[in-house]
């Protein structure tokens, strides 16, 4: 952890020289500079490059300049307080059990069972993220990206670039739909079988608090998600929900468009069926990304992972097969 600490001070206090190499090439400067300086404000950023404290070969620049490959980049001293440091080291338990939980690395992606209750990034007040807590374990990566996003509240796969190539290979899959995740969710009563598809429109709205509500919609933007019956209970249903389309909140939006909630959502849920769920042990939103499918971006391969229920999860589904 002393590793991320030095990092940190490094990225904050003092000067950077850096070489961009072929993965980082062709990107606009002030997008670089914004991934590079996690937890500096995007002003900051802007005025540092306008003031011409940033320089590329030596010289002044503009934000849209598209760096590339050798260039040299001055990064100046930024002197801030180092939130991000004391957000980390107050997770140090966190950290370390992120650990255990990546699934699969190599030289190009990370492959991560994400627990419920971490956020995927710091922000809307959260200083500490999975991605935070990768880079903290991962002091040495020159690049670590998000692939795509999870709820905070909910488990499961959680895909990260350790290449730019590689983050543009995986996002090009996502928008052709050649990616493919599949989702298990507890929902309220019995789902009947011939609901397969919901395709309703999605609208979010943004809050005072920051807070992200989503609504079904006719201003909304087209969504769909696709089900499946998993196993059935007296009063609940695991299904399958495999979104076709990634909208904010999209599966735990549609299960309640379609009159069964998923257990413990605290913005879609439902009080009296939740309580009968807590009453069989269940702590948190009952639902996990267990499934990915996707291309190699380097090997080109069709490659799938399964990401296991933790014990939570596994409890309250043999309580409920026992009842």
């Amino acid at each position: 952890m002393n590793n991320a600490q030095n990092v940190n001070k490094m990225i904050h206090n003092s000067v950077q020289m850096i070489e961009i190499d072929s993965d980082q090439a062709g990107q606009r400067l002030d997008n670089f500079l914004l991934a590079k300086l996690k937890g500096v404000p995007k002003s900051l950023v802007y005025r540092i490059i306008r003031k011409g404290e940033v320089r590329v070969n030596k010289g002044r620049t503009k934000p849209e300049y598209k760096i590339m490959e050798h260039d040299t980049i001055r990064i100046p001293p930024i002197h801030m307080e180092e939130k991000s440091t004391s957000s980390i080291s107050q997770n140090l338990n966190k950290v370390s059990e992120l650990e255990n939980q990546i699934l699969f690395e190599d030289e190009h992606i990370i492959i991560l069972n994400k627990p419920s209750g971490l956020a995927v990034h710091g922000g809307s007040g959260l200083q500490f993220g999975a991605i935070e807590a990768l880079r903290s374990l991962r002091p040495t990566a020159k690049f670590l990206e998000l692939v795509h996003r999870l709820d905070r509240d909910t488990s499961g796969i959680l895909l990260i670039a350790k290449k730019r190539s590689a983050l543009r290979h995986l996002h090009e899959q996502l928008r052709n739909k050649q990616m493919q995740k599949h989702y298990l969710a507890l929902v309220r009563g019995i789902w009947p079988s011939h609901v397969k598809v919901i395709e309703a429109p999605l609208l979010k709205n943004i809050l005072q608090s920051g807070e992200r509500v989503v609504k079904v919609s006719s201003d909304g933007k087209p969504s769909e998600t696709r089900f499946k019956v998993e196993e059935r209970f007296g009063f609940a249903t695991l299904v399958r929900a495999t979104p076709v389309t990634g909208r904010t909140h999209q599966i735990r939006v549609h299960t309640l468009h379609a009159g069964h909630p998923i257990a413990l959502d605290p913005r879609y849920g439902d009080l009296a069926f939740d309580e009968k769920m807590q009453a069989y042990g269940l702590k948190r939103l009952f639902l996990h990304a267990y499934q990915l499918k996707f291309i190699h971006p380097a090997t080109l391969e069709t490659i799938q992972f399964d990401a296991p229920l933790d014990c939570t999860l596994k409890t309250v589904l043999s309580k409920l097969r026992e009842s």
